[in-house]
């Protein structure tokens, strides 16, 4: 992804890096543990593969994710949050919950429970 040349201010960079219906929750997945390509793919529902790895480099590229290759074969990858990025969950956490808190109001308490979010 290209940062674009001239920003109003650093929150407009930072929501450029992270915009987008997949990068959020990436980053909560990840937030869970390390975790390869194969289980991400798995974990979020609707994302394909070319995308999960643009998304992923681009994080990459802004030192948000980390990515540690092992040998072997077949070669196992294993994708982790850097310290930037674990401070960027804090924010995805956040959302998270005004998330679950928008859903109980619009009585939507049962997808919630079906996704082990609320007891």
């Amino acid at each position: 992804m290209k940062l674009r040349e001239t920003y109003t201010c650093p929150l407009e960079m930072t929501h450029d890096i992270i915009r987008g219906k997949w990068k959020p929750i990436i980053l909560w997945q990840l937030g869970k543990s390390g975790t390869s390509l194969a289980e991400l793919e798995r974990e979020i529902q609707g994302i394909n593969q070319k995308m999960l790895l643009e998304h992923l480099k681009d994080l990459q590229d802004y030192g948000i994710v980390d990515k540690k290759s092992f040998e072997g074969y077949p070669r196992k990858v294993i994708y982790n949050l850097t310290e930037r990025g674990k401070k960027l969950l804090e924010v995805v956490v956040i959302m998270q919950g005004i998330g679950v808190e928008l859903m109980l109001e619009s009585g939507m308490e049962y997808f919630l429970r079906e996704q082990g979010l609320i007891s």
